[in-house]
C-alpha cells in the first residue's frame, strides 16, 4: 500500500451523540420536575382558593339557615298574637257601641218606671220618643242612617216589598207603607225597608191593556 495514501480513520459518533444524549435528558430531567413543582404549587393554591371559597359558602349557608330559622321563629309568634288579637278584638269591637247604647237603656228604663205612676201616657210617649231621638243621634256617629220609603218608587235594592195594594190614589209601584225602616251603615245597605207597593185596580190594568 502506498505510503503516501492517507490511511483512513473510522469516526465513531456514538459517544457524542451519546454525550448529546445525556445533556437533553439532564435538561429534561432538571425541567420537568421544575414544571410539575409549579404545577403543583399552582393546584395547592387553586385548591386552598376553593377551600376558602368553600368555607365561606358554608359560613353563609349557616347564617341563611339561623336567619330563616329567626324569621320562622318570629312569623309564628306573629301568627299566635294576630290570632289572640283577632279574638280578643271579636270579643269587643262593640264595646263603644254598647257604652253609646246603655244610657238610652236607662232612659227607658226610667221612662217605664215613671208610666206605672202616673196617669197620663202621653208623657210616656214623649220619654220614648225623645230617647229613640237621642239614640239615633248617638248611632249616627258609627255610620248608621235611615232612608225614607214612603212616596218614593219602589227600589228593589233598597225595599221589601211585603204587601201589594190596588190604589188610583198614587201612581203603580210607589211605596205606600212602610212597616219596617231601612237602615244604611256608612251609605251601604244594613236592613231593606219592608213595605208595601201600589199597583192599578185589575179592571183599570185590563182596559189599558
Amino acid at each position: 500500500m502506498d505510503g503516501s495514501e492517507k490511511k483512513k480513520i473510522p469516526v465513531n459518533l456514538e459517544p457524542s451523540m451519546e454525550r448529546e444524549k445525556e445533556k437533553i435528558s439532564d435538561l429534561l430531567t432538571e425541567t420537568k420536575p421544575q414544571k410539575n413543582k409549579k404545577q403543583k404549587e399552582d393546584r395547592e393554591k387553586e385548591v386552598e382558593e376553593l377551600k376558602k371559597r368553600l368555607e365561606d359558602k358554608e359560613k353563609e349557608a349557616k347564617e341563611n339557615y339561623e336567619r330563616l330559622l329567626r324569621i320562622a321563629a318570629d312569623l309564628e309568634n306573629y301568627k299566635r298574637r294576630a290570632a289572640k288579637e283577632k279574638e280578643s278584638w271579636t270579643k269587643f269591637a262593640n264595646e263603644d257601641l254598647l257604652r253609646v247604647i246603655l244610657p238610652f237603656i236607662d232612659n227607658l228604663e226610667r221612662s217605664v218606671n215613671h208610666a206605672q205612676k202616673a196617669l197620663d201616657t202621653g208623657v210616656l210617649i214623649e220619654g220614648v220618643r225623645l230617647t229613640l231621638r237621642q239614640l239615633l243621634q248617638a248611632l249616627s256617629k258609627f255610620g248608621l242612617s235611615s232612608f225614607e220609603s214612603v212616596g218614593k218608587p219602589f227600589d228593589p235594592a233598597v225595599h221589601e216589598a211585603m204587601l201589594v195594594v190596588e190604589t188610583d190614589k198614587v201612581e203603580p209601584n210607589q211605596v205606600t207603607e212602610e212597616f219596617q225602616k231601612g237602615y244604611l251603615l256608612n251609605d251601604r245597605l244594613l236592613r231593606p225597608a219592608t213595605v208595601s207597593v201600589s199597583k192599578p185596580f185589575e179592571k183599570e190594568a185590563r182596559t189599558s191593556e
